[in-house]
């Protein structure tokens, strides 16, 4: 039976109710105003960074016992199993953008653990564009819509990039065939930022994460992204939904690079750079655990849309590092959930840390209240009624201490402000193939190719810098006087 938002039948559902067969519709008609006014708010604000995306539901389950690292529950047996929920995204366009559009792609992953949520929230690549976060609306503006015209404008976008040289790794990966993937399937997971896990004995290493597909890395080339867009500009998300709605079931195997602390101190470049990877030959990846995706979501906007991710949700023995844009992100996620879904986003079902005891004092009224606003219970702390309302956790949930040494709070830059050009010089020549590097020039001429003369000599120079062969080769494919460029 069809009923209104109150739950009354409703005997007509296609005729509006008026005053006689031809006569005005009548105020009273409250079916029609319900209809209306609930299609009217139907949508909520989109995301400003990772629009567009699909998600699935899934299970992680340990492979190795990582307590003597991390004391983190969740991790602490093997065959421990998790509730997962993982969602993907392109990252600069538009919740209408086309999935085959040559873009990052998010990775945004929650762990429903019994501590509460933990979630990692990630790329597909291991770096990213910038390592501090007051350049960050700068970085995302430049990559959105010209603000006269409304167009997309690659002068926006090369022109931020010359401007910053940190940007030249994360680029020639956006540039490389890794830019435009084959499907989420078919991408790694990198929580990119380095975070910190504590042990029982209180003892902290520093951690990144990795999570490597088991179907295998398969990208197109521009010219396959081009016309595979053309044909399906869901491609991605109809490729995820469909093969697990088969039974076909994608999975990544969770592998970590750990550093002890120590060692952060006296490496050759700041561990903290969001814009560096760590050589594997000194910290390998150890296996931790596998995550699968099995199950879609049976609603759309009620879970993928809705769910919100952050790096600050972090549960007891991860805890994040010094890396500047990581610091930024701990705040600046939860702000736009607040602002997208509502103050109480952590009510909604996709995000409810459900296999864990809610025992917090936090807002209890304001928009979407679902869990009866906690009832009776104080709504302040400490307060008369404890120890049988919720009291703190104690020394047992601590974190690590860091210790400050002659420190000063103020604006710095980085302290190694001429290694933007190592590692990128070392994914050009150790890393791609050939045909790799051909690509990665074809794309870049095609691309920055569009641009004004004085923006694509500024981005020479800095291609120059990483290696030679590299600048001369985009400066032949861009129409740029090599000689000049070298000035």
């Amino acid at each position: 039976m069809i009923t209104n938002s109150q739950g009354h039948p409703v005997d007509d559902n296609q005729n509006s109710m008026t005053v006689g067969p031809r006569g005005p519709i009548v105020l009273q008609d409250f079916h029609l105003l319900d209809k209306l006014a609930h299609f009217a708010r139907e949508r909520i604000p989109e995301r400003v960074v990772h629009a567009k995306g699909a998600g699935a539901h899934g299970e992680l389950v340990i492979t190795h016992d990582m307590s003597k690292f991390c004391k983190a529950k969740f991790m602490n047996a093997v065959g421990k199993k998790t509730p997962v929920f993982l969602r993907f995204s392109t990252v600069a366009g538009e919740r209408g953008a086309n999935d085959c559009d040559r873009d990052p792609r998010g990775w945004a992953l929650k762990h429903y653990t019994e501590e509460g949520n933990y979630d990692m929230v990630g790329n597909n690549t291991p770096v990213f564009f910038i390592k501090d976060p007051i350049k960050f609306p700068d970085f995302i503006h430049s990559q959105k819509r010209d603000p006269a015209n409304n167009c997309k404008d690659p002068n926006m976008q090369w022109d931020f990039w010359s401007r910053h040289p940190e940007s030249l790794h994360q680029v020639t990966i956006l540039m490389s065939n890794r830019g435009t993937p084959n499907g989420y399937r078919h991408v790694n997971g990198y929580s990119s930022h380095t975070f910190k896990w504590v042990n029982e004995a209180g003892e902290a290493f520093y951690v990144k994460s990795h999570y490597k597909t088991n179907q295998g890395i398969k990208n197109f080339t521009a010219e396959e992204a081009a016309k595979k867009g053309q044909e399906n500009s869901e491609w991605s998300t109809h490729d995820l939904y469909s093969e697990i709605a088969k039974g076909n079931f994608p999975s990544w195997n969770w592998k970590v690079q750990i550093m002890p602390v120590k060692d952060a101190e006296t490496y050759r470049f700041d561990v903290f750079d969001v814009t560096k990877v760590w050589p594997h030959k000194d910290y390998p990846l150890q296996d931790v655990g596998v995550m699968t995706l099995n199950r879609n979501p049976e609603n759309y906007h009620a879970e993928t849309e809705q769910s919100a991710f952050s790096p600050s949700h972090l549960v007891p023995g991860i805890e994040p590092s010094n890396d500047k844009m990581l610091q930024g992100r701990l705040l600046n996620y939860p702000d736009t959930h607040r602002h997208r879904l509502g103050p109480n986003y952590d009510q909604i079902p996709i995000n409810c840390p459900y296999r864990a005891r809610m025992g917090n004092y936090n807002t209890r009224d304001g928009p979407m209240v679902v869990n009866g606003g906690k009832g009776g219970n104080p709504n302040y702390e400490p307060n008369r009624f404890q120890p049988n309302a919720p009291v703190q956790a104690g020394s047992a949930y601590k974190w690590h201490g860091e210790q400050f040494k002659d420190a000063t709070i103020g604006r710095y830059e980085h302290q190694h402000p001429n290694d933007n050009y190592e590692q990128p010089r070392a994914l050009w020549n150790n890393v791609f193939s050939q045909q790799d590097r051909d690509d990665v020039i074809a794309n870049i001429s095609g691309f920055l190719g569009k641009c004004n003369q004085d923006i694509k000599e500024r981005q020479v120079k800095e291609f120059l810098k990483v290696d030679p062969v590299y600048g001369a080769r985009v400066a032949a494919g861009v129409g740029v006087d090599l000689n000049k460029a070298k000035l």
